[in-house]
């Protein structure tokens, strides 16, 4: 049997490929490339839900310690807090929620006396 010879189109797949950056072997053979993409590809998307799941877990936790911090004024757990959030229709999302508890305090505690 005679012997063929790649076209460019082979060339130029395996030349798309080598874009990806990776290192040692999974930078120069073909098939480790393939592998790694593809391993990279899912574990970015697996990852891109897992950063909505933080960062929803970081406001929780950053609301939650400043309403428990100041008993006085605030008295409340974070699930109570919410609660009363949404009964009285003051519909203000989580994360404007955690900026507020960070940048202006006094600011989450009027909220607070509104709902009581």
């Amino acid at each position: 049997m005679t012997r063929i010879k790649r076209g460019y189109i082979a060339r130029r797949r395996t030349k798309k490929m080598h874009l990806f950056p990776f290192r040692g072997a999974h930078s120069k053979l073909t098939r480790n490339i393939t592998q790694q993409k593809t391993k990279a590809l899912i574990s970015a998307d697996r990852d891109r839900d897992r950063k909505k799941r933080d960062f929803r877990r970081l406001w929780i936790s950053r609301i939650n310690a400043v309403i428990r911090e100041n008993r006085i004024k605030i008295y409340f757990s974070y699930s109570r807090f919410l609660y009363n959030l949404y009964k009285s229709r003051l519909l203000i999302n989580r994360k404007i929620l955690a900026q507020m508890a960070i940048l202006n305090r006094n600011c989450l505690y009027m909220i607070s006396n509104e709902i009581i």
